[in-house]
């Protein structure tokens, strides 16, 4: 039987995923690390080069009998990384990530072209935030001048990685949605925007085609032979890798909300019309089906509490234990976990701030407990910007690797007052893309389907790590939250200048 399979590029690692759809189950899966260069100026880079090598490593890590049954693949990448190739294809210099803040200076400048922030929102439905893909353009020029004058064609990672695989220059809407470009509501790219970012050259030459959602392209064959994969193996668009997490999660139909529990987290629930914010207070992108994907996104998440796991030296695969042993507020210890700068609440320039120390609380569990309660709130700020806009929910379909922490399951449905629901595959992601290899293999051979139907067929949820909330706690993070946010108010005007 035919095999699919899901590529997710991540900041921390490189996932596979192998999926037999007619038994329902993954057959192979598989992970390699990235190292990540970090600078004091806020870069956050990687080489290209490193997620090529890792790819190879995982398909060597499965079994050649499974890698001859794969029939179909896709990549879902992180969002908003920018890879300057040149002419015939090389890479110019290090991939700047998502969670580089050290180019918040070009977004203003960019912004402040057209008129400001509401003029870009007027434009293409989002304001220019750090990370996105737009302010790395103007900093290359300043910065890696070599490069710029080389530079040929603009990739996201996901691009990149499908150039890798097939030889050829493509991206798609949703991870264009993240370039900051594309004007969301006709998903054609803002001419307005592109001069912007650079009155002295068309960037639009430089910009790979959109590709449709179900479009399929052929693997280079030198490639397919490489990996130990049949030269016959069809290469489905992807996305970025949230999108493909909608995906993964089922969220592919209004009124589902979707968490990620990643390095960042996020929330975003699909919709069949453009969801733009005047104010910009989420993200207004594309979906990688066909329709659009408010969502909201933070740059501290599990970076923090694996961060605070280190710095006293245990594991979280074991931290449970420490949620279990304090209460909800930790006993009044605060942290704003802005380690990378934020974006959701919008502070590029933040950093960590740990407040309300005594003698009680000062321990490794109270420390842990306030980076996930941290983390968590600040995906709760979004949210209600999401409840504020009118947007009703009803569960929550929780993915990344926050998602295998039962306290943290429960501390969300807690904080959320929602039921917390968990996709038995657990890589949201790659299991996403593996499911949208399946859909445009379908849609090649004349099937019907549709994504929702694939999603509902294959997207199923553990009972066993379903949560609920618990009034009382409600109450108590509540409170706590509440007091999150007093310590947001008083430092937002240290961080914002």
């Amino acid at each position: 039987m035919d095999l699919v399979a899901g590529i997710d590029a991540g900041t921390q690692s490189l996932k596979i995923v192998v999926y037999d759809p007619a038994g329902r189950r993954l057959v192979a899966s598989t992970s390699s690390p990235l190292d990540l260069t970090s600078a004091a100026d806020g870069s956050r880079e990687q080489q290209p080069a490193d997620w090529v090598a890792a790819l190879h490593a995982c398909f060597h890590a499965i079994e050649p009998k499974v890698r001859s049954r794969i029939t179909a693949l896709a990549v879902s990448g992180q969002q908003h990384g920018f890879v300057a190739v040149d002419a015939a294809g090389e890479v110019l210099a290090p991939a700047k990530l998502w969670c580089d803040t050290s180019t918040s200076a070009e977004c203003v400048q960019i912004m402040d072209a057209v008129g400001g922030a509401a003029r870009s929102i007027a434009l293409a439905g989002n304001p220019i935030l750090t990370g996105y893909t737009a302010s790395k353009l103007p900093w290359t020029k300043t910065h890696r001048p070599e490069a710029y004058a080389r530079l040929a064609t603009i990739l996201l990672p996901h691009d990149y990685l499908n150039f890798v695989l097939t030889g050829e220059r493509f991206c798609e809407y949703g991870d264009a949605s993240g370039t900051g470009w594309l004007d969301v509501r006709t998903r054609t790219w803002s001419a307005d925007l592109l001069r912007a970012t650079d009155p002295e050259r068309d960037l639009a030459a430089c910009l790979p085609r959109i590709a449709a959602p179900e479009e399929m392209l052929d693997i280079d064959p030198a490639v397919a032979a490489a990996l130990g994969l049949r030269a016959t193996v069809k290469v489905a668009v992807g996305g970025g890798d949230n999108m493909m997490a909608a995906i993964g999660t089922g969220c592919v139909v209004p009124g589902r909300l979707a968490m990620s529990l990643g390095t960042s987290g996020t929330l975003f629930a699909y919709s069949d019309t453009p969801v733009i914010d005047p104010d910009g207070r989420w993200a207004a992108f594309c979906s990688s089906t066909g329709g659009w994907l408010p969502l909201i996104c933070t740059m501290n998440c599990t970076v923090v509490t694996e961060q605070v796991a280190d710095a006293f030296g245990f594991s979280t695969r074991y931290a449970d234990g420490h949620l279990r042993a304090t209460s909800p507020g930790a006993d009044g210890l605060v942290m704003l976990p802005f380690l990378n700068g934020e974006r959701t609440p919008d502070l590029p320039l933040g950093k960590g701030v740990l407040a309300g120390m005594d003698t009680t609380n000062m321990t490794p569990a109270h420390f842990y407990r306030a980076a996930v309660e941290g983390a968590t709130y600040s995906l709760k700020v979004g949210y209600d910007a999401f409840v504020h806009a009118g947007m009703q929910f009803e569960r929550i379909v929780l993915t990344g690797g926050g998602s295998n922490s039962a306290q943290w399951r429960q501390l969300v449905a807690d904080v959320f007052g929602l039921p917390v629901d968990v996709p038995t595959q657990s890589e949201g992601a790659a299991f996403g893309a593996a499911l949208q290899a399946l859909w445009a293999l379908g849609h090649a051979r004349g099937e019907a389907a549709t994504i929702a139907e694939i999603a509902d067929r294959h997207v199923a949820l553990d009972p066993l790590q379903s949560a609920h909330p618990d009034p009382a706690r409600t109450r108590a993070y509540a409170a706590a939250y509440a007091g999150f946010l007093r310590h947001l108010d008083a430092i937002t005007p240290l961080y914002r200048g």
